[in-house]
C-alpha cells in the first residue's frame, strides 16, 4: 500500500508531507527548488502529540508534536494542507497513519542488552512455539501472557473502534512521566477479561455441518445458475464416500463442470438430501447407477471395530431371536424400508458422521481406550451376580432405649413447658376480657395500626412504626422504587461497550457527536484515576513527580468536561431558538400562539454534568487527597 502523502506548507513554504513506506517516519520536502531533499523529517518514536483542526474550520492544519531524546521539551511543527478539493481527505490519511504507527510502537516491547526489537520477539515466537506443544490451555488465557501478547492487542484494537480510540486518546494526553510501556501495561491490565474474551473468540473454528442442504441454485436471466467452493466440495467427499466413489470413477472422464453440474440436478443428490425421488425427476446414465449402492460403505465395518455387546445390539439378535411366528410387534418397533421415510435416516446418518469427528469434551485423553468401569457397570446383569459380601462393622449395644427416649425434660421447648402450665379457661376469660373493653366495633386493622381511611399526616400525634403499619408500607414502597431507579441508572450508566451514540442521544437528550466525545472523555478520565490512585497508593517518594503530573493531568480532564458541558449548553440553546423561530413562524401565519418553554428541551450542560457526576466526585477526591498528602508532607519537613 502507497503511504498517504499530500501538499502542505510549512512556515510558510510549499512542500510535500509524506509518510515512509516503514511507516516510522513522516518527512516534509519543499517543491522549490525541485529535487529537493527533505527538510524536516520527525521519527514517530520522537513524537508525542497530534492535534488537527475540527471539520468546522475552513483552514486544515495538522500539528505534530515531536520531542528528540536530548530536548527538554516538546517542539511544535505545524503543516497547512493547501490541496484545493483533497485537503481534510489527506490531512485525516496522514493523522490516521501517524495514529497507528504510534500505536503500533507503543505496544512494540522495549528492546534490551543488545538485542533488537524483531529479534527479541523472533526469539519470543521460536521460544513460544517450542513450549506450546506441552503447555496448559488454561495458561494460554493467563493474564501475564495476554498482556505480553502484543499481536492480539494490535488485533482486540482492531476489532474495537472504541478501545482503540481510548487508548489512542489516552496514550496522547498521559502525562510525560508515564513511559509508553508503562502506560501499556497499566491499560492492559485492568482489560485482561477483554484480552481473553478475544483470543478464545479466535480459536473457535466453524465445525462440520449439512454441506448439501446449503446449497441452492439461483435464476438468473432464465438460467439456473449454481456456484460452489472448494470448501464445500471436501465437506461433500468426508461426509458422503458415495459421491467421491462417483467422483473418482468418473473424472477426468467427465470434466468436473459437467459431473457437479449433472450431480445436482440426479436423482443421487435427492437421496443424498434425504428427498423422495419421483418418477418426473430426470434420470442420468452415470449417476443413476449408485442409486442402489449403499451410501454409508464403511457402516458394518464401523459397526464390526465397536465390540457392541450382545446385550443391546438389535441387529446382531435378530437371528437368533426373530419374531416371525406369533403376534407381530407393534407397528412403532417394526423395521421400516428406507424409501418411506428417507429424511430421517439420512439426517440421522449425517449426524452420526459428524460427531463421530467430534472429540469428547468429558473423556480424559490421558486414559486407556476402551470400555471404561462405569459403561460395564451400567451394561452388567446384576440380577444373575451373587450378593455381595457385606463389608461393615456391627456395634452391639446393650441398652438402646436411653438413645431414642423422649420423656425428657430437654427434648421440651421452653414455649411448650409454659403453655402446659396455664389454664385454658382462665387465658379465654383474659381473652374475653380485653374483646369487651375494647367495645363492640372492634376493627382489628385499627389495632394492628393499619388504617386505610386515615392519614398520619393529617393526625398530630406520631404513630409507633411497626410492620403492617401503613408509614411502613409507605416506607417500603419508597425504598424499593429508590432501588428500581438506582438499578436502571446503573444499567443505563456511561461504559466502554454498553451503550451506543444513538442509545445514549435517546435517553440522555444529547446529540451523537457531544456524547461520543462525552464518552471518550470519560474513558480516559478513568483511565488516568487508575494511574493515579496506582501511583499514589504504592507509597514511593520516587514517584511524587508523577503523581504531580497526573494531578495537572487530572485537572485538564476537568477542564475537558466542562469543554464538553459548553458545548452542550450552546448546541441546546441553538435548538431553544430554532424551537423560538418556529413558534413565531407558526403565529404569523395561524396567529395562534402555541404554548413552548425553554426548560422543556432537555440535554446541554445539565444532562453533561448528571452523567459525569460520579467522575467529578472521584476527582475531587482525588485532589483532595493529593492536597492533604502534600500539606502532611510540607508539615512533617
Amino acid at each position: 500500500m502507497v503511504p498517504p502523502r499530500g501538499l502542505a506548507a510549512y512556515k510558510k513554504k510549499d512542500g510535500i508531507l509524506a509518510i515512509s513506506r516503514d511507516s516510522q517516519s513522516v518527512s516534509w520536502t519543499p517543491t522549490a527548488p525541485p529535487g529537493s531533499q527533505p527538510s524536516v523529517t520527525l521519527s514517530v518514536k520522537n513524537i508525542t502529540n497530534l492535534q488537527q483542526t475540527p471539520a468546522s474550520s475552513p483552514k486544515v492544519m495538522l500539528k505534530i508534536f515531536a520531542q528528540p531524546p536530548s530536548a527538554p521539551a516538546p517542539e511544535a511543527h505545524v503543516f497547512s494542507f493547501t490541496s484545493a478539493s483533497q485537503a481534510r481527505a489527506e490531512a485525516d490519511a496522514i493523522k490516521d497513519a501517524l495514529s497507528r504507527a504510534i500505536q503500533a510502537d507503543a505496544l512494540a516491547p522495549t528492546a534490551s542488552g543488545g538485542v533488537s526489537s524483531s529479534a527479541a520477539m523472533a526469539i519470543a515466537s521460536a521460544v513460544s512455539s517450542t513450549l506450546g506443544a506441552g503447555r496448559d490451555t488454561n495458561t494460554l488465557y493467563d493474564d501475564d501472557q495476554l498482556k505480553s501478547n502484543v499481536e492480539l492487542q494490535q488485533s482486540l484494537l482492531k476489532a474495537n473502534p472504541t478501545l482503540s480510540r481510548t487508548f489512542m486518546e489516552s496514550l496522547r494526553t498521559k502525562p510525560e512521566s508515564i513511559s509508553n510501556s508503562q502506560f501499556t501495561s497499566q491499560f492492559w491490565s485492568s482489560r485482561a477479561h477483554l484480552l481473553r474474551a478475544h483470543a478464545i473468540e479466535r480459536s473457535q473454528t466453524r465445525g462440520a455441518y449439512n454441506v448439501l442442504s446449503t446449497i441452492k441454485a439461483r435464476t438468473e436471466e432464465n438460467t439456473i445458475k449454481l456456484s460452489i467452493s472448494k470448501e464445500q466440495i471436501q465437506l461433500i467427499f468426508s461426509q458422503h464416500e458415495l459421491v467421491k466413489r462417483a467422483y473418482d470413477e468418473n473424472v477426468p472422464k467427465l470434466s468436473e463442470e459437467v459431473f457437479w453440474s449433472r450431480f445436482f440436478q440426479s436423482r443421487l443428490f435427492k437421496k443424498l438430501k434425504g428427498e423422495k425421488i419421483l418418477e418426473a425427476d430426470p434420470t442420468d446414465a452415470v449417476l443413476d447407477k449408485y442409486l442402489a449402492l449403499d451410501e454409508d460403505l464403511e457402516r458394518s465395518r464401523r459397526i464390526l471395530a465397536a465390540h457392541i455387546p450382545h446385550i443391546i445390539d438389535m441387529e446382531g439378535n435378530e437371528q437368533n431371536h426373530s419374531q416371525r411366528k406369533g403376534n407381530q410387534p407393534d407397528f412403532s418397533m417394526r423395521p421400516t424400508s428406507v424409501d418411506r421415510v428417507p429424511i430421517i435416516r439420512t439426517l440421522n446418518s449425517l449426524s452420526e458422521k459428524i460427531m463421530s469427528h467430534v472429540a469428547p469434551n468429558d473423556i480424559d485423553p490421558s486414559e486407556p481406550i476402551g470400555m471404561d468401569e462405569e459403561t460395564f457397570n451400567t451394561l452388567a446383569l446384576r440380577d444373575l451376580q451373587a450378593d455381595a459380601e457385606e463389608n461393615r462393622i456391627i456395634l452391639n449395644i446393650k441398652d438402646q432405649g436411653r438413645f431414642f427416649s423422649s420423656d425428657k425434660p430437654d427434648d421440651t421447648s421452653a414455649d411448650t413447658l409454659l403453655y402446659s402450665q396455664q389454664d385454658p379457661d382462665q387465658v379465654l376469660k383474659t381473652l374475653r376480657t380485653d374483646l369487651a373493653s375494647k367495645g363492640a366495633d372492634l376493627n382489628l386493622a385499627s389495632a394492628i395500626g393499619v388504617d386505610e381511611d386515615s392519614s398520619d399526616s393529617e393526625s398530630g400525634d406520631p404513630h409507633p412504626s411497626h410492620v403492617g403499619s401503613k408509614t411502613s408500607l409507605r416506607g417500603a414502597t419508597t425504598r424499593l422504587f429508590a432501588a428500581i431507579a438506582q438499578q436502571h441508572a446503573q444499567d443505563e450508566d456511561l461504559s466502554l461497550t454498553g451503550l451506543s451514540s444513538a442509545h445514549a442521544a435517546s435517553t440522555c437528550d444529547l446529540s451523537p457527536t457531544i456524547f461520543d466525545r462525552l464518552s471518550l472523555t470519560h474513558a480516559t478520565t478513568t483511565e488516568f484515576l487508575h494511574h493515579f490512585w496506582r501511583a499514589f497508593l504504592s507509597g514511593d517518594p520516587l514517584r511524587a513527580e508523577e503523581i504531580a503530573r497526573l494531578v495537572e493531568t487530572l485537572d485538564r480532564a476537568m477542564d475537558r468536561i466542562r469543554a464538553v458541558a459548553d458545548d452542550a449548553e450552546a448546541e441546546r440553546a441553538m435548538e431553544v431558538e430554532k424551537l423560538k423561530k418556529q413558534v413565531r413562524d407558526h403565529y404569523e401565519r395561524t396567529h395562534k400562539k402555541l404554548s413552548f418553554h425553554p426548560d422543556s428541551v432537555k440535554g446541554g450542560a445539565k444532562a453533561v454534568n448528571q452523567l459525569m457526576g460520579p467522575t467529578v466526585t472521584a476527582i475531587g477526591v482525588a485532589l483532595r487527597k493529593y492536597k492533604e498528602a502534600l500539606a502532611q508532607e510540607e508539615y512533617m519537613q
